[in-house]
């Protein structure tokens, strides 16, 4: 999960920044093959930490750009997986969303997760993986309810060339606002779908991923991936809602991307 599950409005990011970090870095990266990750941007993937391994993550999300009266939205998202062996993961997931605007609340949340990579076939590049996610309120309980969505997807990589992710996604929410607040807003399930193109021998690779429908996680996003030293792993991009047609002039659900991962 996995990483960036929003509730109502969600995070936004500043594109501007990619150009003059991604030539800084490209300057001083050694070239290695991506790393596995738990999640593209935000999709889960099929890949699973590795027994006895440790991945932890910082996701950085400026609304971008924010709104045209009052404070923008940030998420901070700090996660740490431990791989279990027999390519079983379990994570918890720390968002915490924050509003530039004194008179407004933070909000904190606690995501537990799990992934199972139940069958890999590295010949053929075919893995397959389910998993689920669950959101839960630390504060501003009386308002918000929690939720959860499950999961499966099916990956396939082709040799020196992309590997493209797919699969379907189904949310447990409260559906009656009549018998208790409501924190998950919009389609109660999609599609994911994820792209991965190593950009030659470098260690970087043009990836994307989606959510779909019109909710608190359907998001798209575009951006770049850098394997770094010592198991880093850089992931730059833009999150742009699928109800970005929809919003009002005060309304800007689009968010910038960064996070940082590292695993020991």
């Amino acid at each position: 999960m996995q990483r960036s599950q929003v509730v109502a409005s969600r995070v936004g990011r500043a594109v501007t920044l990619v150009p003059a970090v991604f030539m800084a870095l490209w300057c001083v990266l050694v070239a290695q093959s991506a790393m596995a990750q738990s999640t593209i941007f935000n999709i889960p993937s099929t890949d699973t930490v590795s027994p006895k391994k440790v991945y932890f993550e910082f996701d950085w999300l400026p609304q971008a750009p924010g709104p045209e009266e009052g404070g923008s939205l940030t998420l901070y998202n700090p996660r740490i997986i431990v791989g279990l062996g027999h390519d079983v993961e379990v994570g918890l997931n720390f968002p915490i969303f924050h509003l530039g605007d004194p008179d407004s609340a933070t909000n904190s949340y606690i995501q537990p997760n799990m992934k199972w990579k139940f069958f890999n076939n590295d010949d053929k590049g075919v893995a397959v993986a389910a998993g689920f996610v669950v959101n839960i309120a630390m504060n501003n309980r009386e308002d918000q309810a929690s939720w959860s969505y499950i999961y499966g997807n099916i990956s396939k990589k082709w040799k020196d060339g992309p590997r493209v992710t797919f699969g379907p996604y189904g949310v447990l929410a409260n559906a009656d606002e009549a018998s208790g607040p409501v924190s998950f807003i919009g389609t109660r399930g999609g599609v994911l779908l994820g792209y991965e193109q190593p950009l030659g021998k470098s260690p970087v690779s043009f990836v994307a991923d989606w959510f779909s429908g019109k909710n608190t996680i359907g998001y798209f996003t575009p951006g770049v991936s850098i394997a770094l030293p010592h198991s880093g792993l850089l992931n730059i991009g833009y999150s742009i809602g699928n109800d970005v047609g929809d919003e009002t002039p005060d309304y800007k659900n689009r968010y910038f991307f960064a996070y940082y991962g590292v695993t020991f």
